[in-house]
């Protein structure tokens, strides 16, 4: 669904509650400059880049290629999330 920042101002109560059914794109100017999302998605989104990134970090500690410390406080942080690293990132349904 696309909006207008005008149309958005005018309207916001309904367009929230549309966002559990569907994104709201906001235009300016007639380009879409921002979107929002429930907030269910948003978690989605965020366990998605979680498990994305800590499996590059498991990745690269299999491949032995980190160096330091940063690769295993990142390990350490998704872990402490309780991510499965040895789940696919890419082969998460989405919903």
């Amino acid at each position: 669904m696309n909006v207008s920042t005008t149309e958005l101002k005018a309207h916001l109560g309904r367009y929230l509650e549309s966002v559990t059914r569907e994104p709201v794109f906001i235009e300016k100017n007639g380009r879409s400059t921002a979107v929002i999302i429930s907030a269910e998605e948003y978690q989605k989104f965020v366990a998605l880049d979680d498990m994305y990134w800590g499996a590059l970090a498991m990745q690269a500690k299999q491949e032995g290629v980190y160096q330091g410390d940063a690769m295993q406080r990142i390990l350490d942080i998704a872990q402490k999330k309780g991510l499965n690293l040895d789940v696919n990132p890419y082969s998460i349904p989405m919903a």
